[in-house]
């Protein structure tokens, strides 16, 4: 069966410096670089780190910020690079139409339009 409206990644990183897992997840719970932007499209928190052994799952998560979050989640190391995770990201919202409208409100925003 397909995945409906959802891009579900599986992901192996290998990283210039030492990091523990909850450093990867400190660093994902951290990161959001246009929050002080005030964009209306814009996720606050654009990535959520889920802890469950299944998740993220598309039917469940996909719709996380309206669309707009990325959720990631199954974070283990990996015998050949460092780590490796699931990511989920909508491909309509966030990876289209979505993306299209936040990069017109950051453009907006920096009087670039």
């Amino acid at each position: 069966m397909h995945v409906q409206d959802g891009h579900l990644e599986s992901v192996s990183v290998g990283l210039k410096q030492k990091a523990s897992l909850d450093d990867l997840i400190d660093a994902w719970q951290e990161f959001d670089p246009l929050n002080s932007h005030k964009l209306p499209s814009a996720p606050s928190p654009p990535i959520i780190y889920r802890k469950e052994d299944d998740r993220p799952q598309p039917r469940r998560d996909r719709d996380e910020g309206n669309g707009m979050t990325c959720v990631v989640g199954r974070l283990r190391k990996c015998s050949i690079l460092n780590y490796k995770f699931f990511v989920l990201s909508h491909n309509t919202i966030r990876g289209a139409a979505g993306a299209a409208i936040l990069n017109a409100e950051y453009l907006y925003k920096k009087d670039l339009l």
